[in-house]
């Protein structure tokens, strides 16, 4: 059965043959007598103001000379009225299946308004067609056919919308396009510069603007982006097609070991050239790809000979954390962090010294 089309009232749009019909009747000129001062045969002014006929570039000027309006009004009244009239033809390309989808970006809409990338109040198919522009698809139901192209770093047992992690990923991109970075990914500077990351992991106050300055030295673009429900994902990195390298995460579940792990697993993922992958499955953060990115963040966060040396002491003691922590010139809620995941203590002991951050998206 055919989707029930939803579109916009065709009467609404004004052909610029309507404009020009008034101001030569309001001088009681006839086409004829127009035809004669443009030079041109009276059948073309006919089409023109019956709708049949555009108003070119040329005529707009015979139209300056013989009406006294300046060519630039012919020209754009035609402009709006071709661009008026392609978005009634999308308008009337929206089947209910495609308004459905909008139930999917309730949240997303009031961001990509929050930041002005949609107006408000716009009618469900007119936040269609802006949705299109911004996602960059022709029809917002053929997001279940794109493969995600990039690698990243999702939690487990949750609940995955298709279309919220699409847009999540689209975010990413619209975020990152105003960050200056060096035109050139640089592997070896952004492996010179994991101490200076870990520096800004204790010591900054402005970690978000730190980190993103030091990235873009090394040719990638930052930045740390809201959480969507649907899109379960705390770090994310892609080429995009102008070949910018973006590195994205998130701060979901607040606590900063979980923040600060995940920036180095991407950053692994970087290092161990994952982005030129056409696809990682962000789903399985159990297979082989990122089994080798957590083992590589967790051995520039922590140097693998120290941590064995000090697991093999079994002393999980608070002190005895906080000096190992400052051995490796990172907080004690890094060592904690890994000594829960990796099941040397319970997940509810030292809670008190993890760290959560505050949510505040920058404009």
């Amino acid at each position: 059965m055919e989707a029930k089309k939803i579109g916009l009232s065709r009467e609404l749009i004004i052909h610029p043959g309507e404009i020009l019909k008034e101001i030569i009747d309001d001088r009681d000129m006839t086409q004829r007598e127009l035809a004669a001062r443009c030079g041109v045969l009276e059948n073309h002014i006919s089409k023109i103001v019956n709708y049949e006929k555009t108003i070119s570039t040329a005529f707009a000027k015979k139209l300056e000379y013989a009406l006294g309006i300046d060519s630039s009004f012919w020209i754009n009244l035609q402009t709006n009225y071709d661009k008026e009239l392609l978005e009634y033809e999308e308008m009337n390309e929206i089947s209910q299946e495609e308004i459905d989808v909008l139930k999917h970006f309730k949240d997303i809409i009031k961001y990509f308004i929050k930041f002005g990338f949609l107006e408000e109040k716009l009618n469900k198919a007119s936040q269609v067609v802006e949705l299109r522009k911004l996602l960059r698809v022709s029809n917002l139901t053929n997001i279940l056919n794109v493969s995600y192209n990039g690698a990243y770093r999702a939690r487990t047992n949750y609940t995955v919308d298709p279309y919220i992690l699409f847009a999540w990923q689209r975010i990413c991109e619209l975020k990152t396009e105003g960050i200056c970075v060096d035109k050139k990914l640089n592997i070896e500077k952004l492996k010179n510069k994991i101490p200076e990351i870990k520096s800004i992991m204790t010591n900054s106050q402005n970690f978000q603007n730190d980190l993103e300055n030091l990235f873009a030295e090394c040719g990638i673009a930052f930045c740390v982006i809201r959480n969507f429900k649907g899109a379960p994902v705390q770090g994310f990195i892609k080429q995009t097609e102008n070949n910018r390298i973006i590195l994205c995460v998130t701060i979901r579940g607040a606590f900063a070991d979980i923040f600060w792990f995940t920036l180095f697993h991407e950053i692994a993922h970087i290092l161990n050239g994952d982005i030129n992958q056409k696809f990682i499955d962000f789903t399985l953060i159990d297979n082989e790809v990122e089994k080798k990115a957590d083992k590589c963040a967790s051995n520039m966060i922590i140097t693998q000979k120290d941590y064995m040396e000090f697991i093999g002491k079994e002393d999980f003691s608070i002190l005895s954390i906080i000096r190992f922590s400052e051995t490796q010139n990172i907080p004690p809620y890094m060592v904690i962090g890994r000594l829960q995941r990796e099941k040397y203590i319970p997940y509810s002991r030292f809670n008190n010294y993890r760290i959560k951050y505050e949510w505040k998206e920058r404009i």
